[in-house]
């Protein structure tokens, strides 16, 4: 039996991970911290790493009593980030540098694996073709607007700049799906009756259904061309800036709804004094000028032809679907 190592397994993503690992019959690890959440790892045939990631040391100790005992892992999917901080500096110590002390003692233990999966981000680019509305490409110059896009940029760089480790990695755009968290924000404020959008110009979005990048994750462990590459992850389709709230609200039942649209100037006012309140509170505001310049942005196409071409990857969930499926488990799940 192919063992794997999933890191972030108790997250979004890392859950449904866990979940296709198990599946498709790997000896599946999931690589959690101590603290974390096995509220969607309980299937009896997980095995747990608990592992110390911020500290290299204590990280290289873990592994090496894994290695010892039980092998090196046959694969790796990194999945372990943050995408909300109190402090914007954790977004480079967590995104970056814990990534590049996982590799660096995967490689001095001699346990690179056959291949390491890195779950980047379509952000690591920022705002492209913002008035032509050209896809994004692999070609384009990456120009992060976010401290969280910049150090998913930094982890990619790391990993690039090395010759002898094979890694893929993936950049989804807008991941959603059961168990998210921000896209359920939206979908309860439309069922207390409020949708609020944001600017004036034409927004071009795109989504990936959270199925879809586990499928794209497992395809890339072992498609022959896909080393040392970086792939575009989405549905394939692009929607405008309401599609997604009025599938929600759809789903909903059609409720009685005020639509507020906010002008990107008094957005921006209103993210900069967020992000001070929560400063001075020491407290994750769950708005601040990252959010602001995410929202902002006009143009999220992204060429995803290299991961059908190189991966075999088909998306299987179009906006409509996946919406569906979304707002059922939160129905189900009492959250909505």
């Amino acid at each position: 039996m192919e063992s794997i190592l999933i890191t972030g397994a108790s997250g979004f993503i890392g859950s449904f991970l866990v979940e296709e690992a198990l599946k498709q019959g790997f000896d599946t690890w999931a690589g959690v911290r101590a603290s974390s959440s096995r509220r969607y790892l309980r299937d009896g045939r997980i095995h747990f790493l608990e592992a110390d990631f911020a500290h290299p040391d204590a990280l290289r100790s873990r592994l090496k009593e894994h290695r010892d005992e039980h092998g090196a892992f046959d694969y790796v999917i990194h999945c372990a980030g943050v995408t909300k901080c109190i402090d914007k500096a954790d977004f480079e110590r967590v995104n970056h540098l814990q990534t590049r002390y996982l590799v660096e003692a995967l490689r001095d233990l001699d346990m690179t694996p056959r291949r390491f999966v890195f779950i980047s981000t379509l952000s690591v680019f920022g705002p492209v073709h913002e008035r032509t509305y050209q896809p994004i490409s692999e070609t384009d110059t990456p120009a992060p607007n976010t401290a969280y896009g910049l150090s998913k940029l930094h982890a990619e760089q790391f990993l690039q700049g090395l010759t002898d480790f094979p890694c893929v990695i993936l950049r989804p755009t807008g991941v959603y799906g059961p168990k998210e968290r921000d896209y359920y924000l939206m979908a309860d404020s439309i069922k207390k009756h409020m949708d609020f959008a944001v600017g004036f110009r034409r927004q071009d979005l795109t989504f990936v259904y959270v199925r879809d990048v586990v499928q794209a994750a497992f395809l890339a462990l072992t498609a022959e061309r896909a080393v040392g590459r970086a792939y575009f992850l989405s549905d394939g389709q692009v929607y405008s800036s309401r599609t997604f709230s009025d599938l929600i609200w759809r789903e909903l039942g059609k409720p009685f709804l005020i639509r507020v649209r906010c002008p990107l100037w008094m957005l921006k006012v209103i993210s900069v004094v967020a992000e001070r309140v929560a400063a001075m509170r020491h407290t994750m505001g769950t708005f601040n000028t990252d959010k602001y310049n995410i929202m902002k942005q006009r143009n999220w196409q992204c060429d995803i032809a290299p991961a059908k071409a190189e991966l075999g990857y088909i998306p299987r969930y179009d906006l409509d679907n996946g919406v569906r499926e979304t707002i059922a488990w939160y129905k189900q799940e009492g959250w909505l």
